[in-house]
């Protein structure tokens, strides 16, 4: 899949720990400068080019906001890898909404990003006004963990972007089976970046893993009643049909908690769907309209 040649800026913000951060800013159209943004909040082990095709439906219409966390991408490495859990990126999180003076927003949340979405939710009610949990709720199956904390943090590397196409699929094969090796270079190119001597890279800071092996560390604390903050407005739940991590019972459990709450399962993917699917593209289309209408009613 080709980049999109879509224009963003660079933007960076300070963590309350003195950590550089940074994220993508793709700018709206000046007519829609009014629309709160969307912010998108990447997985565990990933980065802000996960978003790319995301981004670049969206850009124009929306303002666009792709953060990389703590220890990902072009985002400063934590002195203290225990900093890496849920509740210190809610914590920087909240640190670039206030340098940005974004008062509300929808979030649209790839696994980890999803747990952050639904604690910036409940900390502070009405100022998510939509939200995309992708292939995470409040509940995460421990096969899924178990394969996650079989490869993250690993620190293996690569002399070309074939091979580590390659690697990628033999971890990860069983999840999508349907990848092509197009699609293989694609993940590749979001999820590693040319490291020291040339070789390819993750690109995360391998200590995220340190927190995570510890039971608990995923979450770190019971976010069922946090759903309670995403009920007065619309939630698309993504799930990947093959996922080991996010089960059938915990989308339909969410369900009876967010009335305005939709699940939309992707055919064939596992953990987690790209969201360039062209279902998912159209159903992000009608949350963002559910946002404005629910904002015109606000108005009116």
């Amino acid at each position: 899949m080709t980049k999109p040649d879509i224009p963003y800026s660079d933007g960076f913000w300070w963590s309350n720990d003195g950590l550089r951060l940074h994220f993508r800013d793709y700018p709206a159209r000046p007519e829609n400068a009014h629309r709160p943004p969307v912010i998108c909040i990447p997985g565990l082990t990933r980065n802000a080019r996960d978003f790319e095709q995301v981004a670049a439906k969206l850009a124009g219409d929306w303002r666009v906001i792709c953060v990389d966390l703590r220890g990902r991408g072009d985002s400063a490495y934590a002195k203290d890898a225990m900093s890496y859990v849920p509740l210190t990126y809610v914590q920087d999180m909240e640190a670039l909404l206030q340098e940005q003076k974004i008062e509300r927003f929808v979030a649209i949340g790839t696994s980890l990003g999803g747990l952050i979405t639904m604690l910036l939710a409940s900390t502070r009610p009405g100022r998510v006004v939509g939200a995309l949990l992708n292939d995470v709720g409040p509940q995460i199956e421990a096969q899924g963990l178990a394969r996650i904390r079989d490869y993250v943090g690993q620190g293996r590397s690569f002399p070309t972007w074939m091979h580590a196409a390659r690697a990628l699929s033999e971890v990860q094969g069983a999840v999508f089976p349907g990848n092509s090796v197009s699609d293989w270079l694609d993940m590749a190119k979001k999820a590693m970046k040319v490291g020291p001597g040339g070789r390819i890279v993750y690109d995360y800071d391998m200590k995220i893993a340190e927190p995570f092996a510890v039971p608990g560390g995923e979450a770190g604390v019971d976010l069922w009643p946090t759903l309670a903050g995403l009920a007065p407005v619309p939630v698309l739940i993504v799930r990947g049909a093959m996922s080991d991590l996010f089960s059938v019972d915990t989308a339909q459990r969410m369900l009876g908690v967010l009335p305005q709450g939709r699940l939309l399962t992707v055919a064939n993917k596992g953990h987690a769907p790209s969201l360039e699917e062209p279902e998912v593209a159209a159903a992000i289309a009608t949350l963002l309209g559910e946002v404005d209408a629910m904002a015109l009613a606000t108005q009116a």
